[in-house]
């Protein structure tokens, strides 16, 4: 079960509003989004979290460069969800790395269907660390740990929240009542 939600502060405080994330398909997007809940280009957190799985928090000041924070990538990488926030920079990776460009492939000659015993042996282990590239994403905590520390939560506390995280963030930022008229 996933819940997600927009906490948009204001000069009257937080307002929070229920999102529906099924025409989100890029962060890009998730940012506009969150863009159009504070007209006056104020903090917007987009809160997202899988029970008991994995949390995302995406912090949107005005026009920057969103700010991310998951707390368990290998976990958020099974989720549609997930993966709108595991970008190629947060996982370190360099964009559209996805192994199929030519500096990649190992051309060693045998590429008409030639091959040798060792190459077998050795392409099955490569196949499968080529795989695993693919995949790699770390278990735990990824991003910037920090999104929150200006509004009162540490990257400690940030890092150490499991269960409810998203209203114990909510309750931290004086806003659990707002969120809790959305769930």
């Amino acid at each position: 079960m996933y819940f997600a939600a927009l906490l948009a502060r204001t000069e009257d405080g937080w307002e929070a509003s229920d999102t529906e994330l099924d025409d989100v398909e890029t962060l890009s997007d998730l940012a506009d989004l969150a863009r159009e809940a504070s007209p006056d280009e104020d903090t917007v957190l987009v809160l997202i979290e899988q029970e008991d799985a994995w949390f995302g928090v995406v912090r949107v000041d005005g026009e920057e460069d969103p700010r991310i924070y998951v707390s368990d990538a290998a976990a958020a990488a099974r989720s549609s969800y997930g993966e709108i926030l595991l970008t190629d920079e947060l996982l370190g990776r360099d964009p559209g790395d996805d192994g199929d460009d030519l500096d990649a492939l190992d051309l060693d000659g045998t590429e008409d269907g030639e091959s040798d015993d060792e190459d077998d042996e050795e392409g099955a282990d490569g196949g499968d660390a080529a795989a695993g590239t693919g995949e790699a994403v770390p278990h735990g905590p990824v991003g910037d740990a920090e999104v929150l520390d200006d509004l009162g939560v540490s990257e400690k506390e940030l890092r150490s929240m499991s269960g409810d995280a998203v209203g114990e963030i909510a309750e931290a930022l004086g806003a659990s009542e707002v969120l809790e008229t959305v769930r």
